[in-house]
């Protein structure tokens, strides 16, 4: 929602600015000027980028308008599943975890959480990391740094698409030079011609520099750096789920391990210790 406000803000603020100025808007109305400047941005964003990158744009920019991917709840489920596996672990050891982790669909720990369940790929990092737990016999100092070379590999492929989004926003100006070069290259065309056709060509000459600009500062570069903090908020999970198992491997008992997952999360979407107190205890009711 405030992807929305901010860019109606931007648009209110710049035209509203502009009309008080005595400004005329049908001026700023140069349709080969928004082919050139927003078709060019774009040709050369597919060039950059592979399809992925491309397609994972368009999806994450989508996601801008349906707010943060888990909310409290979900944390609180998390919190919960990663609890159920630790008391598990705590009464059968890590052996009794097989069954659960070759097969979560099927699994009594995952499907208690069928929201979590369609999460893909949070559910492959909890069950490869507890894969490497019940094989691999490693300690809190040989996980953690595996751990973080994981979530590094992650948050690099995640933010991707907004880099390469901030990419084209750094284009946008150029773009705009080309526009204003065009219309330049145009005026000196009907150089001979009516005095206020000139006038008019070198005017959306500007305004072609104008909109580069504008769309630079004003929503593409905005828009990247949105989509680059949302892919941070949402990585809170994965880091959640790390710290939560080093922690465990560390002995903590499985309260305590949680409650180590639960102080990572960022305070705004953090459930309090007796939100969580009181799920749990109904759970196991």
């Amino acid at each position: 929602m405030l992807v929305i406000i901010g860019a109606l803000v931007v648009l209110a603020c710049v035209a509203g600015g502009y009309v008080l100025s005595h400004g005329h808007l049908l001026a700023l109305w140069q349709p080969y000027e928004f082919l050139i400047i927003g078709g060019g941005a774009f040709g050369a964003f597919l060039t950059a980028n592979s399809p992925k990158i491309v397609k994972a744009s368009i999806m994450d920019t989508l996601g801008l308008f349906k707010g943060p991917k888990y909310k409290k709840q979900d944390y609180i489920d998390l919190l919960s599943l990663l609890y159920d596996i630790f008391s598990v672990i705590r009464k059968e050891g890590l052996l009794g975890l097989e069954a659960h982790i070759e097969d979560p669909k099927a699994s009594s720990i995952f499907t208690a959480y069928p929201r979590l369940l369609r999460e893909h790929h949070l559910v492959d990092f909890i069950t490869d990391c507890l894969r490497l737990m019940v094989s691999g016999s490693m300690n809190a100092h040989e996980l953690e740094p595996l751990l973080d070379y994981e979530l590094e590999t992650h948050h690099h492929e995640a933010e991707a698409p907004a880099h390469a989004v901030a990419k084209m926003a750094d284009a946008l100006p150029g773009f705009g030079i080309v526009a204003a070069v065009l219309g330049i290259v145009i005026t000196m065309g009907s150089i001979s011609g009516d005095t206020s056709a000139i006038g008019e060509h070198i005017a959306a000459a500007l305004v072609g520099t104008f909109l580069g600009i504008l769309l630079a500062y004003g929503f593409v570069g905005p828009l990247a750096a949105a989509m680059e903090g949302k892919v941070k908020e949402d990585s809170k999970a994965f880091e959640c789920v790390k710290v939560a198992l080093i922690a465990n491997l560390r002995g903590y008992n499985p309260k305590v391990a949680v409650e180590f997952a639960r102080k990572s999360l960022s305070s705004h979407a953090r459930p309090t210790f007796l939100d969580l107190e009181a799920h749990l205890n109904g759970a196991r009711g």
